[in-house]
């Protein structure tokens, strides 16, 4: 028997016993007039785990062999001149959703790293070189090495009802390690290239569909999905018997060409300052992807392979990678999935139409996100029919905008803004299901209008607010019926925030909880139930982070030293920043709210105050040379003490502030558990993906035991 080239990563395959192998499982397809009278033979390989198609495939040491195994077969009946043309394409819905990390993040000794990056190789190379042209047929989610596949292939196809495609390796604390880095470019020029591998992964993992991709020079066709495999392999036999002429008009060379190569360098650059402000340069992997970028420019497909290793190698062995896996997989992909204290979801109630009272820009956002998502009448409401006017005009506008950028079609846009209407009179929402409030953060005023609206709806109808800090429970004393009122906390920007706060006060009921999850998971967020205590979980851990930052500024600390000390967590933005991107009133009017739950932990600041007071809405102002500054004329409204800080000293009484609050927010039974904590900070805060959400970086600084006497995780 003829050894294989694969025999050499058997050690490796050992390590991973329980692996969900993805098969490859082969058909001759013979393409009619391709290859002469007989047609062309093309071997088909479909990329399937077995399982439903809810489960996606995925790439582990047991898939990579059997696929390397597979075409080195292939290449044998190439030579024999048996086949003319190899394809791979998936199951439905799935080319490949990337690598298994369930089973990579087991694989803890470098050599085995190196290994996994160089079966990818072995088995992606063949593809990439197998004797007879090969073809992938992109039919789904196609997702780092998944992607890579279909790089390695020499014609790619796509489905126009694809989603789900990217190189989100920088994301998950790794580099596109199976040959992305170096192709990627070449076809789409090395601005789409790193559009792809750095600028998408680190805007909340963004990835593209197939049009897109089709658009980038990713791949050579568009089908639609109905008939997507038949198009395919008739391209396929087109490209074959000569007739179908392939052009890339994107496609580039760097060694070739020196405008390319200062395209690169330019390109380079940019997503250099652009991961810079993203992470603050705190993860390491994004700057790897550039690394191995920039040195690829005049390598060749070999020399960046290598390259690639090495990155694979050392980022695979980093705390970053197994905190970004935890975070990942364990919570985003996992605990989201399956939110810890969700009643039953066939205890939900149908929601046929949505009330929003306000028709200011949260209430717009909420009803715009409700109308697309869930394709039901929305109706608002305000105390006068400008602002209804004004807010159904601006959900009307951004329908338009949707369109205008191709998120929409003509006929989705019209019964889209067809779905929204205006009212002045709560009556609009007598036949509705689904109530939520999005009205000035004032207590008495979310009273009345609960009052108001319970007059009017039905008894089954749910009512939600979306306070911030405001108590569940309070706003429900009084009702009828308390228990149909359930706290449904978004985040701003409602359209690109995942998350949602459930939140339960001690009289809502199983059906209305129930409802709520599942609405949430209806408009495409996650949801995470939380007790009704003030601020709920993300506002009150940022506002103590932010507090105890502001507290250090004004005993002394200067502006840069206290803004910039958070920098080695890589957060996407700074404390002071984001008080006026939230706005100081907010800010300082839910530092107030904690100030009065839990004392003096929540530091309310004057200098905050007196900014407000001056009409200042943020306290760095920019320079000419577009740098920042607190200006003069600011400093003289402010009041210092004199016990300034170094920034050390301010990321250590940040972490110890952080520690104490998490500690007491899950000894009072807030959330179910650390997790929850970490997904809300990921989800709503933006914390850093390669710090494994907060609860594991407390663990690991030190933080948690300071001030707890213990981890918030038993095992870190």
């Amino acid at each position: 028997m003829t050894a294989s080239l694969f025999d050499q990563f058997a050690d490796l395959v050992a390590e991973v016993p329980d692996e969900i192998v993805t098969h490859s499982l082969v058909k001759d397809v013979v393409l009619p007039g391709a290859g002469g009278e007989m047609g062309a033979t093309i071997a088909l390989i479909t990329l399937d785990n077995g399982l439903d198609h809810t489960k996606p495939t995925t790439l582990g040491p047991n898939t990579l062999v059997e696929l390397g195994r597979t075409l080195e077969g292939l290449r044998e009946r190439a030579r024999d001149g048996e086949i003319q043309a190899v394809a791979v394409t998936g199951k439905p819905y799935f080319l490949v959703a990337g690598a298994d990390l369930t089973t990579v993040k087991k694989l803890r000794k470098p050599e085995h790293g190196a290994q996994m990056a160089r079966l990818g190789h072995a088995a992606y190379d063949l593809l990439a070189d197998l004797g007879v042209p090969t073809f992938a047929f992109i039919n789904g989610v196609a997702l780092g090495g998944g992607l890579e596949i279909a790089l390695a292939c020499t014609y790619r196809t796509v489905s126009s009802g694809a989603n789900g495609l990217g190189l989100p390796e920088a994301f998950i604390g790794l580099v596109p390690g199976w040959g992305g880095v170096y192709r990627l470019p070449r076809l789409t020029g090395p601005e789409a290239g790193l559009k792809i591998m750095i600028e998408n992964p680190l805007s909340n993992n963004r990835t593209i569909g197939g049009q897109e991709a089709f658009s980038l020079g990713i791949a050579d066709a568009l089908f639609e999905p109905a008939d997507f495999l038949e198009q395919s392999l008739a391209w396929a036999g087109g490209v074959l018997a000569g007739r179908t002429a392939v052009e890339r008009p994107h496609a580039v060379d760097p060694s070739a060409d020196a405008a390319v190569g200062e395209r690169w360098d330019a390109a380079a650059k940019a997503a250099r300052a652009l991961v810079a402000a993203k992470t603050g340069d705190a993860a390491p992997a994004p700057g790897k992807v550039l690394d191995v970028f920039e040195a690829g420019k005049l390598a060749t497909q070999e020399e960046s392979a290598e390259l690639e290793v090495e990155a694979l190698t050392h980022l695979m062995q980093t705390p970053q990678f197994r905190d970004t896996v935890y975070a990942f997989l364990d919570l985003v992909q996992r605990r989201a999935k399956r939110p810890a204290g969700a009643p039953d979801a066939k205890l939900a109630r149908p929601v046929t139409k949505v009330g929003v009272v306000g028709a200011g820009l949260m209430a717009s956002q909420l009803a715009l996100l409700f109308a697309r998502q869930l394709k039901v009448p929305v109706v608002m409401t305000d105390i006068d029919q400008a602002r209804v006017d004004k807010g159904v005009a601006h959900v009307h506008g951004e329908i338009e905008k949707l369109f205008a950028k191709g998120r929409l079609s003509a006929g989705a846009a019209n019964r889209t803004k067809a779905l929204v209407s205006g009212s002045v009179s709560k009556d609009a929402f007598a036949d509705a299901d689904f109530v939520i409030e999005a009205v000035f953060e004032e207590l008495s005023v979310k009273k009345q209008v609960f009052a108001e609206v319970e007059a009017v709806v039905s008894p089954e109808c749910i009512l939600a607010t979306n306070t911030s800090s405001l108590s569940v429970t309070a706003m429900a004393e009084g009702l009828e019926h308390p228990e149909r009122v359930v706290g449904f906390h978004f985040f701003n920007p409602v359209a690109v925030m995942p998350l949602v706060e459930v939140v339960r006060a001690p009289e809502t009921d199983d059906a209305v909880l129930a409802t709520a999850f599942v609405l949430a998971k209806s408009l495409r967020k996650t949801a995470v139930l939380v007790k009704d205590a003030a601020a709920f979980v993300v506002n009150r851990v940022l506002l103590r982070l932010m507090g105890e930052v502001t507290a250090t500024f004004d005993e002394g600390t200067p502006a840069e030293v206290a803004d910039t000390a958070l920098k080695p967590l890589g957060l996407p933005m700074t404390p002071f920043t984001l008080a006026a991107m939230v706005g100081l009133p907010v800010a300082q009017h839910v530092s107030e709210s904690l100030h009065a739950a839990f004392g003096d932990r929540f530091h309310v600041s004057a200098n905050q105050q007196a900014l407000i007071d001056a009409g200042i809405k943020g306290l760095w102002a920019p320079t000419p040379d577009g740098g920042q500054e607190v200006p003069a004329s600011t400093l003289e409204l402010l009041t210092f003490g004199d016990a300034p800080s170094t920034a050390e000293q301010v990321l250590t009484r940040a972490e110890d502030a952080l520690a104490e609050e998490i500690g007491l927010l899950l000894a009072e039974g807030v959330v179910a558990g650390p997790e929850d904590v970490d997904l809300c900070m990921i989800l709503g805060a933006g914390w850093p993906m390669h710090l494994g959400g907060i609860t594991p970086y407390l663990d690991r600084v030190g933080a948690s035991e300071r001030v707890t006497g213990r981890k918030f995780h038993a095992d870190a």
